[in-house]
């Protein structure tokens, strides 16, 4: 090949991924999810508090300076919450099932869920593990129901792949 065809080939190549990369989230139908499934997705995340999952998922990423974290923490302060979840729920979709979405929905917005995301998200930092909030009696009959034990379980095991998810999606709304 000549110089010129290569790169003529590394620009197509270089623009492509940064309009894939800037493109907005493709429609349920075309992915073969299901409309329902990424709503209910989207009320798991607002459920949870996905944009501090990413102030999270922000301050334990590496940067070159100090300079560099702050700018991603300002340009992550201007994203609407709304928007976090949208980008959020088609991924996350593909990971839980829609059973799992419903009951982890419904366990982050009980007194219980909205405990433990405080003790999440809340805590300050410490060189020793927490202490995890208690469940009331009725609370432990929540938490103990075999639904909530499955869709806990399928949670966790997601769980890393919806912070890599997350990764991802801070990266491209820090450029």
């Amino acid at each position: 090949m000549t110089l010129l065809k290569t790169l003529s080939l590394a620009t197509l190549l270089a623009t492509s991924q940064l309009a894939s990369a800037a493109a907005p989230v493709a429609a349920p139908g075309a992915a073969g999810l299901d409309a329902s499934h990424v709503r209910d997705t989207v009320s798991l995340l607002e459920a949870m508090q996905a944009e501090k999952m990413m102030r999270s998922v922000a301050g334990y990423s590496r940067y070159g300076s100090e300079a560099q974290r702050t700018a991603v923490f300002a340009k992550l302060n201007k994203v609407p919450p709304a928007i976090i979840y949208q980008r959020l729920s088609v991924p996350v979709s593909r990971v839980l099932s829609q059973k799992t979405v419903v009951e982890m929905t419904r366990f982050y917005s009980s007194s219980f869920g909205q405990k433990v995301l405080t003790a999440t998200y809340n805590s300050k930092p410490s060189m020793f593990a927490q202490q995890a909030p208690q469940a009331t009696k009725e609370e432990r009959k929540i938490i103990n129901r075999p639904e909530y034990l499955a869709a806990n379980k399928e949670f966790e095991a997601a769980e890393p792949k919806i912070r890599h998810e997350a990764f991802k999606l801070l990266q491209v709304l820090s450029k």
